[in-house]
């Protein structure tokens, strides 16, 4: 495509009906993704502070990085948001939303683009820059260009759109005594100074260094860190960290440990990583759920048993103690584990001996026991239903571990974590998760805790359209959606307008002057929304407020209903 004249943007209508603003709980929202409204003057300050505390140019770089990485998350709106349409409207969702976002007003005068070649010419007049109001009013005219955000925003838009680096400089810029500010973009190579040019989104010396001391400290508590053979356990919360440091200090004993808490926090996980940090992490890990064990098979299943112990021992077999000699014995839901067995693993802790089902001969073992359990012990003593002296025997070490309500701190790391793993898993690109998802999450009580959260997660992976972010529909496809009297939008004036039906029945005495029936309704505007998208149904959905798999249940129903 090639336009050299002045030539106007497509309407933003598409662009402001994403913006809600939730009056109710003090957010805003562009496409799922959290936005903020400042006082210039407050960015403006702290533009000064920077200057004032590292110089112009480190400030200049930073500011440069920071508008770079937000038009890198403006494209990937624009062809979900203009699916079908051509180079340059979907290429004006960027300059259209940094009007939107208040940040200038942008007027195209060229524009070349040729995305199979990989060529790009881009001319852009900028007026009302809010980088040219606050710096002159801080620090009156200037020689070089200001607008330092603005044109890493440029930069970072044009080169996630490309797929290529593509750099924007100001060929004119207000601060310095212009009419108006004015832009200049080429793929990095057509410049005869790029390398040079792309050096400003390098990271800066003194940042480096700072990288270099996190990289660093990350290293050191990477090496201290609990994991397993799964890789390490996740959590940065004050919960979950004394649960590890309780790990770590156990991990260079034979100590018995004890760990609590609910179902789905992650027990064995710990337990592996206790003895992966231990002297015994070369011997075996073996893992046992009394719980899935019938009671007339703990015994044998623990302890082994000889030839002919019960009907059909043609043989004599080992126990999970003798197979984790000189490792570790994980003993899950130990709760559950009945009497008779009761006594007999608390001769093997005490002594380190065991005897096989219906064998006289006394056996030594070297194993090290991890119990878990989510029963109240104490409780389960009172009841007699365990042993007081092998509770008081298990209970030397006791470790809790949080329940993911207590960690609220670790959810999106571990989101994230789950999410490259189940996207790597079933071979799927995911744009990552909304914010809008990340604070449903927060928000959600956990009964399942971590166990729940990969469920969740893989959940939203398979639901979510190719390519595109997580929002909370995929996460939870049964959780009401927030009242439409809640959500405010903006009109074509700049004003704010309130999303919510008609008030007093005009809605539904309109309904009945149509004549149409509320499924001839919903047919209709299923219709008019994919229509409107030209067949792009995560688009349709968008604006019709569903998730994809939402709208391809009704378009479905739709065509059964044309059929009839």
């Amino acid at each position: 495509m090639r336009a050299t004249d002045p030539f106007p943007l497509p309407s933003d209508a598409d662009l402001r009906r994403l913006v809600h603003f939730s009056a109710g709980d003090g957010r805003i929202w562009l496409a799922g993704h959290r936005m903020l409204l400042v006082h210039v003057e407050a960015l403006g300050s702290l533009r000064r502070e920077l200057i004032q505390t590292v110089g112009v140019q480190q400030a200049r770089r930073v500011l440069m990085r920071a508008g770079y990485a937000s038009g890198q998350r403006d494209a990937a709106l624009a062809r979900q948001v203009r699916p079908g349409a051509t180079p340059f409207e979907q290429f004006a969702v960027g300059p259209q939303l940094h009007m939107l976002e208040g940040a200038v007003q942008v007027t195209p005068e060229r524009f070349e683009m040729d995305l199979e070649a990989g060529r790009h010419l881009g001319v852009f007049r900028w007026d009302h820059s809010w980088e040219v109001e606050t710096h002159v009013r801080h620090f009156g005219p200037q020689p070089e260009p200001v607008c330092w955000m603005l044109i890493g925003y440029a930069s970072g838009y044009v080169s996630a759109f490309m797929g290529r680096p593509v750099i924007y400089r100001e060929a004119e810029c207000a601060a310095c005594g212009a009419s108006h500010c004015r832009i200049e973009g080429r793929v990095l190579e057509d410049w005869p100074d790029g390398e040079q040019l792309a050096r400003d989104y390098d990271p800066d010396s003194m940042l480096v260094r700072i990288e270099d001391l996190q990289s660093t400290v990350d290293t050191l508590r990477s090496t201290l860190a609990p994991r397993d053979d799964l890789g390490e356990l996740i959590g940065q919360s004050r919960a979950f960290q004394r649960a590890a440091g309780l790990l770590r200090k156990a991990a260079g004993t034979n100590v018995t440990v004890l760990l609590t808490g609910e179902t789905g926090v992650g027990k064995e996980r710990f337990a592996r990583s206790l003895h992966a940090m231990s002297g015994r992490a070369g011997k075996p890990f073996v893992a046992v759920n009394c719980a899935a064990l019938p009671a007339d098979l703990i015994e044998s299943e623990l302890f082994g048993a000889e030839k002919g112990a019960y009907t059909g021992a043609s043989s004599a077999r080992i126990g999970r103690f003798e197979r984790a000699d000189g490792g570790t014995l994980f003993l899950d839901e130990l709760g559950e584990l009945p009497l008779p067995a009761q006594a007999k693993l608390l001769r093997a802790l005490q002594n380190g001996e065991i005897e096989r089902l219906g064998g006289a001969q006394v056996r030594k073992v070297d194993v090290r026991v991890v119990a878990a359990t989510n029963v109240d012990l104490e409780a389960a003593v009172a009841s007699g239903r365990f042993r007081r002296d092998l509770m008081y025997r298990l209970n030397v070490y006791p470790i809790p571990i949080p329940s993911l309500r207590e960690r609220q701190e670790d959810i999106e790391p571990l989101a994230t974590h789950l999410l490259r793993h189940y996207a790597a898993l079933h071979q799927k690109r995911v744009a990552g998760l909304t914010d809008r998802a990340l604070d449903a999450m927060r928000h959600h009580p956990w009964p399942g805790n971590v166990r729940e959260l990969e469920n969740l997660i893989e959940r939203g992976v398979i639901l979510c359209s190719p390519g595109e972010a997580i929002d909370v529909d995929e996460l939870f496809p049964t959780l009401p959606a927030a009242t439409a009297g809640q959500a405010v939008t903006v009109s074509a004036e700049g004003h704010l307008e309130r999303v919510s039906p008609p008030a007093d029945g005009d809605l539904l005495d309109a309904l009945l002057r149509s004549g149409l029936s509320l499924d001839a309704l919903e047919d209709s505007l299923i219709q008019e929304a994919v229509a409107r998208h030209k067949g792009n149904l995560a688009a349709a959905a968008r604006t019709l407020g569903l998730s994809r798999p939402q709208l391809s249940y009704r378009l479905a129903r739709v065509k059964e209903r044309l059929r009839d």
